[in-house]
């Protein structure tokens, strides 16, 4: 956290207390982590502060249930993070992605991929960041969550174990899988488009 001079446990001792200016400093001091983890993970259609919102009131309502084996922010982490899973498994996604749904920058960048006329210049690369959520969409919520994590955030498979919860194998298996479906998705989209 940005401010070292914050006391977290007199804190967290006057939120259970039911404080309420305590329970406002806390979620001010969380803010930008729990913000951070959002926008990372954030599911379509969703609010970014209704989002932050549902995981502060995650906090408060299962306070009692933290024992302070690990730091706290850690097991803020943790909920932000199975919030934003959750969110994306409710979620109704079309079963289907098409060469149709890319914008005409998506698809052209999808072309140079697939062609290797040229390489993606930088005014492409936003085109491309979307193509890549956009396949990142049609994936499962833990396969989304662990390749975001890994090949996007560059999280090790330690760090990725402790903030899922998962084992180390569980997350190399499912990073694995994740992986294969993605090229899966490419390769489908790629035949749409040349058929």
């Amino acid at each position: 956290m940005a401010d070292e001079s914050f006391d977290l446990v007199g804190c967290l001792e006057r939120v259970r207390r039911r404080d309420q200016v305590a329970a406002r400093q806390l979620v001010e001091h969380l803010y930008p982590l729990v913000s951070r983890i959002v926008r990372s993970h954030l599911p379509r259609r969703v609010a970014e502060e209704d989002l932050a919102q549902d995981i502060f009131l995650k906090m408060f309502t299962r306070l009692e249930q933290y024992q302070g084996h690990v730091p706290f922010p850690h097991w803020v982490s943790r909920i932000a993070v199975t919030t934003c899973i959750d969110q994306l498994r409710a979620q109704k996604r079309r079963p289907e992605f098409r060469w149709a749904d890319l914008s005409e920058n998506e698809a052209e960048v999808l072309d140079n991929v697939i062609t290797d006329e040229r390489d993606v210049l930088p005014g492409d690369a936003l085109a491309a960041r979307e193509l890549v959520q956009k396949l990142l969409g049609q994936l499962k919520p833990d396969d989304r969550l662990v390749i975001q994590l890994l090949d996007l955030e560059q999280k090790t498979i330690a760090e990725i174990s402790a903030l899922t919860g998962w084992n180390q194998t569980l997350v190399k298996v499912r990073a694995f899988r994740a992986r294969r479906k993605l090229q899966k998705l490419f390769q489908e989209l790629q035949s749409k488009e040349k058929s």
